[in-house]
């Protein structure tokens, strides 16, 4: 599959050369030669550490990061570069997490850890000295040469954190043990994570004016408290909440107004000095693209489109692929989501099983938040389409996710034995 995957990859690639250059030139083997021994790698360190793992989790995430580094070298070479060493930088903390953590469950372990370090990371940015702001968010810590977004490694750690924290009081959160106006509740001590979570959320989003991980971040704690519970008082509790904060927000931080205004008109002169424009220019790629494309190394929206190597790389892909290499691309993170709701399913403990749905959840809710953001569902937020954007601290962060969904995919699919049965004898 993996070698399946190299082949579609490289022929998209050596199109495009053709397409822009008249010829394959020493390009082509310059991205198909390493990519491959990479792939390569990578299956080995699969095959080594985690052998009854899913067989089209690697190839899945190999094929969204081949499509982004398709469009990434195309517009912007220099992006492509650094992706290429992000990448190697990815693989090597993909093979240290198969080697490193052997059994899931160690991790339950440091659930207050994991939590100190979410938080440590989130607001690291805010930190003088280190913390700078791009694009109107202060998402990033630079430090000498080297800059990075720490929230990437953040949503991971909180993950682990909600599933340890719903694990171990899940029956807390379902049985009511206290009495308010004559009607059972459970314990507000229970309760509290939720208001935590909202203000927490609201405070990343006015403290570093980030939609999108504000976004990210209570879908996440609402499905995971909604799975654990099956209780939709919760989730409906908690989107009112989030409403009102939403509401407050667009009301107190210019970043947040900025996006809704852009969202709510984008064809406004206004709008279109703030971000409208970058939108606008995303729907016309996709209209020329049409259903099948203009083809690999076609299209023009690279030479006056805004962004189109990150925020709207689907936009890019929309255009030289169509709407049938979006979809493609939306079934290869499905396959991703589908095989971490089914680890879910199999998982050996509710600990595995709610990282796993973390972990998936994550994944599948970054490509819902841009993407809804691009066709204008949703306002249009900085996030990161898993795998495919350009952004070395996403795609490290990315290939961590990939696996740990591997080590829980070879649990729950590694054949379980019994013991040595002896017979004792009473006589």
């Amino acid at each position: 599959m993996v070698l399946f995957v190299n082949v579609i990859i490289d022929s998209l690639y050596g199109l495009s050369c053709l397409a822009t250059h008249g010829t394959l030139g020493t390009a082509f083997l310059e991205f198909a030669g390493p990519s491959l021994l990479a792939s390569l790698v990578l299956t080995w360190a699969t095959a080594r550490w985690a052998p009854h793992s899913s067989r089209l989790l690697l190839p899945a995430a190999l094929f969204l990061n081949g499509v982004g580094m398709l469009e990434i070298a195309r517009w912007n070479p220099a992006r492509a570069q650094y992706q290429a060493y992000s990448f190697v930088a990815a693989a090597l903390g993909y093979i240290a997490v198969l080697k490193f953590v052997p059994r899931i469950r160690e991790l339950d372990r440091y659930r207050y850890l994991t939590l100190l370090g979410a938080i440590t990371l989130i607001l690291l940015p805010l930190a003088p000295g280190i913390g700078h702001k791009v694009g109107g968010a202060r998402l990033w810590v630079g430090v000498g040469p080297v800059s990075f977004q720490p929230v990437e490694f953040a949503k991971i750690l909180l993950g682990i954190f909600f599933a340890s924290y719903f694990a171990a009081n899940k029956e807390l959160l379902t049985v009511p043990t206290r009495q308010f106006l004559g009607r059972p509740i459970v314990s507000p001590a229970v309760i509290a994570p939720i208001l935590a979570a909202w203000a927490f959320a609201i405070l990343v989003l006015g403290g570093e004016n980030d939609i999108g991980f504000a976004i990210l971040l209570f879908m996440l704690f609402m499905t995971m408290l909604w799975v654990t519970t099956g209780k939709t008082s919760y989730v409906l509790s908690g989107l009112l909440l989030f409403v009102v904060g939403g509401f407050v927000g667009s009301k107190l931080f210019y970043q947040v107004h900025q996006r809704i205004g852009v969202w709510l008109d984008p064809w406004s002169s206004w709008a279109y000095a703030h971000g409208g424009r970058q939108i606008l220019e995303g729907w016309f790629a996709i209209a020329a693209g049409g259903l099948t494309g203009t083809g690999i190394g076609l299209g023009k929206t690279g030479r006056w489109g805004t962004e189109v190597t990150s925020d709207m790389i689907l936009s890019a892909i929309g255009e030289e692929l169509g709407w049938i290499g979006l979809l493609f691309l939306f079934l290869g993170i499905l396959v991703i989501v589908g095989i971490a709701l089914r680890t879910a399913q199999k998982g050996t403990s509710d600990f595995s099983r709610l990282v796993a749905l973390s972990l998936g959840a994550t994944l599948g809710y970054q490509t819902f938040v841009i993407a809804t953001g691009v066709f204008r569902l949703l306002p249009l937020t900085g996030i990161t389409v898993p795998f495919v954007a350009y952004g070395g601290s996403s795609l490290v962060a990315n290939y961590l996710v990939l696996a740990l969904l591997t080590r829980l995919s070879d649990e729950s699919e590694a054949p379980r034995l019994g013991g040595e049965i002896t017979l004792l004898s009473f006589d």
